[in-house]
């Protein structure tokens, strides 16, 4: 059975990445620090406790599990925490990234999925993203990310790494069956914030503006189930190891929901009321963000096929209730 080494592989999405690789025939291995991920989470392959700023480590899972690919989620990825203290996001995002790229180089493992971001693209609001669109990251996590992806570029000129980058839009839900789900400490995403507020976990949800030119006044958003987003990591995978070569892929529905659309389809799937308080808008939040995905639909054969709202919120509500892992 084909390894393949998942950076990140104990957080939110590396671990259902990892329950889709073990289900499509490979054995994940993960890489993970711990910092933001779950010991509970890594169900489906080994754990190698390790972080990418010590490459004596990488060296030695590398040389230990030999890989033929990487899944690369492992980042620091909160937009407030990134403009407030932007040395952790190069030092670990990018200072990682470059480590990790060389003990592949090293180890001669040169096939990489990367977990990139629609924060490349920065502030252009109400303009539909496709991957051509220009790159303007305006804080350090977009930053760092856009570094990693022209770090990528680089090295497949000089050594050959072969990479599939995805940008992502908000990804949502979680595993069906409840094994793994989405769960930050602090938490800072939509949809666990709604259920929090629904089940008293907290006082209630804050809704940042809701005068925004919207049919509803709320900020729109593209969202993407989490089984859907790491499919496509499957098969970007199958692409590099069938030699069809790196490329770079959008991945939301090209559908955005409103703050308001996501609250009452919650209130609808609990049958609960969302607490809620109504403050000022955030500074650089944009009315509209919707990812152009067609490239991922038409070469990958990508079909996000549970990437309505009822279906993410359901989901996402049957492990609230279920699966967290300090419960």
């Amino acid at each position: 059975m084909q390894k393949v080494l998942v950076t990140g592989g104990a957080g939110y999405i590396g671990s259902h990445a990892c329950k889709a690789l073990k289900a499509a025939g490979f054995e994940p291995v993960t890489f993970d620090n711990l910092r933001t991920g779950w010991r509970e989470a890594v169900k489906f392959g080994t754990l190698e406790e390790g972080d990418l700023l010590d490459r004596a480590r990488l060296d030695e899972v590398f040389a230990k599990h030999k890989p033929v690919a990487v899944m690369h989620f492992a980042a620091l990825s909160q937009v407030g925490e990134s403009v407030q203290e932007p040395g952790l996001y190069w030092r670990n995002n990018t200072g990682g990234s470059q480590n990790l790229i060389e003990a592949m180089i090293a180890a001669d493992c040169k096939r990489i999925v990367f977990s990139s971001t629609c924060a490349t693209y920065g502030d252009q609001d109400n303009v539909v993203l496709d991957e051509e669109t220009p790159q303007f990251p305006i804080n350090a996590y977009g930053k760092s990310k856009r570094a990693i992806e022209e770090m990528l570029e680089d090295f497949g000129v000089s050594d050959g790494i072969e990479a599939v980058i995805f940008r992502y839009f908000n990804v949502a839900g979680a595993d069906p069956e409840a094994e793994v789900g989405e769960f930050h400490r602090p938490e800072t995403h939509l949809i666990p914030l709604i259920l929090d507020a629904i089940d008293g976990k907290r006082a209630a949800l804050t809704v940042f503006g809701e005068d925004y030119d919207t049919p509803d006044g709320t900020c729109i958003r593209d969202y993407v189930h989490v089984m859907d987003l790491v499919d496509a990591h499957v098969l970007g995978l199958r692409r590099l190891l069938s030699g069809d070569g790196g490329r770079i892929f959008n991945l939301g529905t090209g559908k955005g929901f409103s703050v308001r659309e996501v609250m009452d389809v919650a209130e609808r799937v609990t049958g609960t009321p969302v607490p809620h308080d109504v403050g000022a808008r955030r500074a650089g939040d944009c009315t509209k963000l919707v990812s152009g995905s067609e490239r991922a639909v038409t070469e990958l054969g990508w079909r996000p096929e549970r990437s309505t709202l009822e279906q993410m919120v359901e989901d996402a509500w049957r492990w609230h209730k279920t699966g967290h892992y300090d419960s």
